[in-house]
């Protein structure tokens, strides 16, 4: 009977429940009906348990770094960064949108982050240069999906707490992929811009701006270097790494730049609790979630369908990068990475498939997910902050979203994209 907890979980999504809700109700009500009371109290009561984990508190403290520097006016230098180095391109605010999306990302690890912040700067200005704004709020939903690939990423380090993989292996697998979807999202925005004879939004930058404005982005632009190098120097764990972040955001807004004030920071505590809240309110229904899932064996069940389909991996490669992008359409990247890496990872990795490998397909197949329509949650804060409908945003994503799926099954069939750097710096075999 157990079984069913799966299609009752998406009959609930499709009327409208809340994926928290959804993800406790479905299971618990086939416990009760099963008469398996002591496995429902363990259920309710690993929701707790999934939250209280050390390494998930870098989620909120990441969260909080990223809130911090946005309040603190980091953002903004970082667009300018952005624009003195490719403002003067055809279609320069597209790519001022992706390059601040990928530097953006080495601080907040988040797409939501990333939409909210760069979007209610670059989409009015991207409206004011004479670009639609279905284009502008198209272009920021789909490179903030970077946000989550490049380190650090939150959905990586619940990747890693889920399977027990190295964190750092993790966020070094991305870097690379991350690139190739900001450089994949700019060759797109060429041909755009030669197409539509989109306007350049400044004259070339001398070298003197440009010096001046790497210079302010100095400080921010350290971030990912204090972050990432502290990991991999084993000077502090990913989750001091991202306290470490938090002190380091305080101190560049309060002291150096002085652009943040003690009256900033109740807002900002506030805004950072809210959102790390969600997000580890999903993880905790997710991981009770994950004991039905095992009670069920569906995991087994599951790897004998599979495996009954092929036993060439490339071919279920191919397979489960469908599965997994229709997935994202519907749910958010961090609770179907617990419910479907457990059931998933190791018929790949008995298949000879990475693990590092295959968490970097599952976590980029996933974000991009969150600006796939119709449920992708980024649509919905570029819709928010542009004032654009959701509908007329999925339409304007479309070219983009292809060349994602491109980038996808790239990093799917040639393992070294991701692969390359934890080899080389002796994170992966």
């Amino acid at each position: 009977m157990l079984v069913w907890f799966l299609p009752l979980f998406l009959l609930f999504l499709m009327i409208g429940l809340p994926v928290f809700f959804g993800m406790l109700a479905a299971p618990g009500i086939l416990l009760w009906l099963n008469g398996q009371d002591r496995d429902l109290i363990l259920l309710y009561r690993n929701v707790y348990n999934g939250m209280a984990s050390f390494p998930l508190m870098a989620i909120p403290f990441f969260m909080l770094a990223g809130e911090l520097m946005n309040r603190g006016g980091i953002t903004m230098r970082l667009v300018e960064f952005s624009q003195a180095m490719m403002g003067h391109f055809r279609g320069g605010l597209a790519h001022v949108n992706v390059l601040s999306s990928m530097l953006f990302a080495g601080l907040s690890g988040s797409a939501v982050a990333d939409t909210s912040a760069l979007g209610s700067m670059l989409i009015p200005a991207m409206e004011k240069e004479g670009y639609t704004r279905k284009f502008a709020a198209a272009i920021t939903a789909a490179s903030s999906v970077i946000g989550p690939i490049i380190p650090p990423s939150g959905i990586m380090i619940i990747y890693a707490y889920v399977m027990g993989e190295s964190v750092a292996a993790l966020f070094l697998a991305g870097i690379i992929p991350g690139i190739l979807v900001g450089v994949g999202l700019m060759i797109m925005v060429k041909f755009m811009a030669d197409k539509y004879d989109f306007p350049a939004s400044r004259q070339k930058a001398s070298w003197g701006e440009r010096g001046n404005a790497s210079l302010k982005a100095f400080f921010p632009l350290m971030t990912p270097v204090i972050i990432l190098g502290g990991i991999l120097g084993g000077v502090f764990t990913p989750t001091e790494a991202a306290a470490v972040a938090v002190g380091y955001a305080i101190i560049v807004g309060m002291f150096i730049l002085r652009t943040l004030s003690v009256r900033d920071l109740p807002d900002v505590f506030m805004r950072a609790a809210m959102t790390s809240a969600t997000v580890l309110l999903l993880v905790g229904a997710a991981m009770a979630f994950k004991t039905v899932v095992s009670l069920s064996h569906t995991p087994e069940i599951l790897a004998e369908f599979v495996l009954g389909l092929s036993q060439n991996p490339l071919i279920l490669l191919f397979l489960i990068n469908l599965l997994l992008f229709v997935v994202g359409m519907f749910l958010d990247a961090g609770p179907a990475i617990i419910i479907l890496g457990p059931i998933l990872g190791p018929i790949f990795v008995d298949l000879g498939v990475d693990p590092i490998h295959f968490a970097i397909i599952m976590s980029v197949n996933l974000t991009v997910g969150l600006a796939t329509p119709p449920m992708g949650l980024v649509l919905f804060v570029a819709s928010s902050v542009s004032g654009e409908r959701v509908e007329t945003i999925s339409k304007a994503i479309l070219p983009f979203l292809f060349i994602e799926i491109v980038v996808i099954f790239l990093i799917t069939f040639i393992p070294e994209i991701s692969m390359t750097i934890p080899r080389l710096t002796g994170f992966a075999d």
